[in-house]
Formats: structure tokens, C-alpha cells, sequence
């Protein structure tokens, strides 16, 4: 605001003739005030509601993790890596509904203490409470655009290497207990007599396959195996060091025996490959992929932002009520429609993976609906206003 004022000229030592000076001081302006005032509101339910939240999450996530430490299928410090990468990865959903429900609180209260109908009568359109909250939207979607675009796949691809990893350790030291073992979730029967925690590796191994097609049965005995590991994209190997590969042929036409010194056997694992691919894989190449699960996956995660800004927006409109009215009713229909929003998502989502929906319309379907619903409840207002006047 621009406040102009006049000073006497005598005040000034000049005669009553002089001209006039006038003196500008800027001071805040109206918007300004308002932004600040509703952010402010906004941002102190949400900074305690989201912590609430994440610190629920990591006690569920410690739980688990640390439980599996604790029965020797990982170390501390892999499981608190991984309690961490999850709770990254849940942030996507945390973020968007800690907001939403900030903006319930926030919104709720200043029309319970009349703050809104004083804005109202200073001149403050509904249109400009919206904006106010769109600017704030807009920077919790940017930080959900980007954990879900970017930290997403990287938490996902992280936390499969270090489970992966820890699985292998763990199985490392069951196969040392000199009982025959089923490798990798694979076909393959595994045993050891001795084990090497320092050199990852087993002394004396034997390990059988049979090969029902080929009426064959594979054995392989080596003085030393290294452990199974899982790498991205690909399937379980183990290599064997110093010992013979047998094809005992069961219909006795023709056995094959091999001597080496190193030999690496691939273990299918097309859950993994899988589970792998989709989720820790790049939105970029995701982008580029015609398989329905991959588009489902692409779909979500750049739909993101848009879903925070609309939630947003949707809880504005929600929060309307009367200065002494109950917000219990208000409360139960904001839940129901969050409810309502995620679980269409989930089930466009399911559509699109069983390729019984196409990729356009896709997941926006759910966000085309919620569009209209807030084009609705924010024109609701002015409808009642053009009844009142006719």
C-alpha cells in the first residue's frame, strides 16, 4: 500500500508560497498479507501433521526391519538404510494427504473464528483464498513431483541392492549348516561343508539340477562357490571355482564331464527381474515402454503433482463452514472424497496393469472427475448468490 502524505510548508521553514513535498513510504500490500497470513495457517498443521506421520511410518518400517536384524537376515546399518529409503519412497503419499488435511484444519478454523467473513467483508473474493492456497500447492507438488519422478526409482533401485544383498548373506549362512538347500528360489539343490564369511565363499560344494526335457541330471562339485547375487535387471548367479561339471544322461546313451577352474551358473529369477524393471526403472525409459505395467507405473508417478494441487484445492471449498457450525460433518465429507479419489486411482491403475484400459484416458480419468467436482463446490457459492438476487 502506497501512503501519501502532505506536509505543511511551514513545518518545513519555507514560506506559505513554496510548493508542497510529498513523502511515499511502501508498505506491505494487501496480497502479500493475505498469502502470508494462509500459508502461515497452512504450514503450521502440516509441518506437525506430516512429522506425526512420517515418525508413525518409520516406527511401523522399524519394526519390521529391525526385527529381521535382529533374527540375523540383515545388519543394523542395512536395515536402518533401508527403514530410510522407504520411508522416502511413502512420501509421496504422505505429502499430498498431510497437505489436504492441513488445509481442512487451517481453512476450517478461520471460518470458525469469523476470520473468513471479515476477509469477505474487506473485499477478499473466494477466487483469492484459492490462489493464496494454489501458490503454496504449487511448491508441495514440485517436492512430490520430484520424490515420485526421481527419488522413487532411486529408493527403490537402492533398497532392492541392499535386500538383495542381505537375502544373499543370509542364505550364505544357512547353506553352511551341511543340509541340501533349494538356491535362490530357483531348481537347483545346493549344500556346503564349510563356509568363508570373510571371502563370501563355501568349501566344498555340490550342487544337482535335473533337466526333465532333456531327461539329464546336472552336477557340479567344486572345492570353493562364491555366494548367489542378485544384479539389476538380471537373474541369480554363482560361481564355482576348481571342481568338474557333470550331464549324467539318465537314459545311459552319453554322459558329458567338464573340468574348470571357474564356472558361473545363471539362476532364473523372473520375479525379481520384474519387481525390479518396473519400479526402480528410470521415468524416462518407463516413458518409452508399451508394456500396460510400465505405462500404469509412468502414469502414477507423473500424476503426482497434479494430484497434490488438486487435493489441495478440493479441501478448500471442503472447509467451508458456518463460524459456530459442527466441523464433524465437514470433516466426514473431505475424508470420504479422499478416500474416494485414491481408490478410483488405485482401481484405473489395476485397469490399465490387466490392459482392460488404454493409456489415454488412462489415469486421468480420476483427476478429470475431481475437476469437475471442484469446479462445482467452488461455483456453488456464486449459483446461490444469482438465486438470493432473482
Amino acid at each position: 500500500m502506497v501512503l501519501l502524505r502532505r506536509l505543511h510548508p511551514a513545518r518545513r521553514g519555507k514560506s506559505p508560497g513554496a510548493s508542497c513535498t510529498i513523502t511515499v513510504e511502501r508498505k506491505e500490500t494487501p496480497r502479500l498479507i493475505i498469502d502470508r497470513h494462509i500459508s502461515l495457517e497452512i504450514l503450521r498443521p502440516f509441518v506437525a501433521g506430516l512429522g506425526l506421520l512420517v515418525l508413525v511410518y518409520i516406527g511401523f518400517s522399524a519394526a519390521r526391519h529391525l526385527s529381521m536384524a535382529a533374527a540375523g537376515q540383515m545388519d543394523m546399518l542395512t536395515a536402518f538404510k533401508l527403514i530410510g529409503l522407504s520411508t522416502l519412497i511413502t512420501l509421496e503419499i504422505l505429502l499430498p494427504s498431510a497437505f489436504f488435511f492441513s488445509i481442512l484444519s487451517a481453512i476450517g478454523r478461520l471460518y470458525r473464528d469469523s476470520e473468513m467473513s471479515a476477509f469477505y467483508a474487506a473485499g477478499v473474493s473466494r477466487a483469492r483464498i484459492l490462489e493464496a492456497v494454489l501458490k503454496l500447492a504449487l511448491v508441495v507438488a514440485l517436492i512430490t513431483g520430484l520424490i515420485s519422478i526421481m527419488g522413487r526409482p532411486w529408493a527403490f533401485r537402492t533398497s532392492y541392492a541392499l535386500e538383495s544383498q542381505a537375502e544373499a548373506q543370509f542364505d550364505l549362512k544357512k547353506m553352511a549348516a551341511g543340509e541340501f538347500l533349494n538356491m535362490g528360489g530357483s531348481d537347483y539343490t545346493f549344500i556346503a561343508k564349510d563356509l568363508d564369511l570373510e571371502q563370501g565363499l563355501h568349501r566344498g560344494v555340490f550342487l544337482q539340477k535335473e533337466h526333465d526335457r532333456e531327461n539329464r541330471t546336472e552336477i557340479i562339485v567344486a572345492e570353493a562357490a562364491a555366494m548367489p547375487t542378485l544384479n539389476p535387471g538380471q537373474g541369480l548367479q554363482a560361481t564355482f571355482y576348481n571342481g568338474y561339471h557333470y550331464l549324467i544322461d539318465n537314459a545311459a546313451r552319453r554322459d558329458v564331464t567338464l573340468e574348470f577352474k571357474e564356472l558361473v551358473i545363471r539362476l532364473a529369477n523372473q520375479e525379481a527381474q520384474e519387481k525390479y524393471r518396473r519400479k526402480a526403472e528410470t521415468t524416462f525409459v518407463l516413458s518409452d515402454s508399451d508394456d500396460p505395467k510400465d505405462i500404469a507405473e509412468y502414469q502414477w508417478r507423473i500424476s503426482t503433482p497434479l494430484a497434490t494441487v488438486l487435493l489441495a484445492l478440493f479441501a478448500v471449498p471442503l472447509a467451508r463452514s458456518a463460524p459456530r457450525e459442527s466441523r464433524f460433518r465437514n470433516f466426514s465429507i473431505a475424508i470420504a472424497a479422499y478416500i474416494a479419489l485414491f481408490s478410483m486411482v488405485s482401481v484405473l491403475r489395476s485397469l490399465l496393469e490387466q490392459d482392460r484400459l488404454g493409456a489415454f484416458p488412462g489415469l486421468w480419468i480420476a483427476y478429470a472427475v475431481q475437476a469437475l467436482l471442484l469446479l462445482l463446490l467452488v461455483s456453488m457459492p456464486k449459483l446461490r448468490a444469482l438465486r438470493r438476487r432473482t
